[in-house]
């Protein structure tokens, strides 16, 4: 299982829904809006890193109001 962190920027005005939009995504287990450089963070698990490609690309940022997204893999060293 490969876990991450997903960092969004968004619209100005947007953190909120684009928060509640990416819960309902299957495969994230926490979207929360934040304050800071980035609107909202989101914590997305796959079964590997593929699919975990697959999920930022055709699914979470195809949330409408999303304009960067940066994706920091978890790591256990």
């Amino acid at each position: 299982m490969v876990q991450a962190y997903i960092l969004i920027q968004t619209e100005v005005g947007k953190a909120a829904s684009v928060a509640a939009e990416i819960s309902g995504i299957p495969g994230v287990t926490q979207a929360e809006d934040v304050t800071g450089p980035y609107d909202v963070i989101v914590r997305a698990e796959a079964r590997n890193v593929d699919e975990l490609g697959k999920l930022v690309v055709a699914q979470i940022q195809g949330v409408e109001g999303i304009t960067r997204t940066l994706t920091c893999p978890i790591v256990h060293i």
